[in-house]
């Protein structure tokens, strides 16, 4: 068997559920995700950690997942975009990014949702050179920072009250 079609056990914790499969040595986290575990809200765009479509967060830190490789994060637990959302609702994060229209394309959504969330969890009450540095690696081709920003201000309002 050559190394390459090898498989590796791993076990992870992804939006709060244990998770136990086998994978290619090769295949990285963002591969295991959307093929294995069918959780396609994070996106594949440049392949190489520049875009942050792929963005989770993976022990507590944000990573881009096509960097990481699935038996790396063995043992790792896991938030995707799909781990916002509580009870079938929407987070306030998420519902500040519908209604502020930081949702255009949508491709560039999830990775930016999942920074977003990181940076509020870090600092409640960002102002907006935070916002913008704590976003920095997550880019939109639909040039929405400026709702996006909004949509993080409006998050950050409302968990005020």
């Amino acid at each position: 068997m050559s190394a390459m079609a090898e498989l590796f056990p791993i076990e992870l914790t992804v939006n709060g559920r244990r998770r136990s499969l086998e994978v290619a040595v090769h295949h990285s986290l963002l591969d295991v995700l959307r093929d294995d575990l069918e959780l396609t809200g994070t996106k594949e765009c440049c392949l190489v950690g520049e875009c942050g479509a792929c963005t989770v967060a993976m022990n507590g830190q944000i990573v881009d997942s096509c960097l990481v490789l699935a038996v790396e994060a063995d043992g790792a637990e896991i938030t995707t975009v799909e781990g916002l959302a509580a009870g079938g609702r929407l987070s306030p994060l998420q519902q500040a990014f519908l209604d502020t229209g930081a949702v255009q394309c949508g491709f560039c959504t999830p990775g930016q949702l999942v920074a977003a969330a990181d940076l509020l969890a870090r600092n409640p009450r960002p102002s907006v050179p935070e916002i913008e540095e704590g976003l920095a690696g997550n880019l939109c081709r639909c040039g929405c920072y400026v709702q996006i920003t909004e949509a993080v201000l409006a998050a950050a309002r409302e968990a005020d009250r």
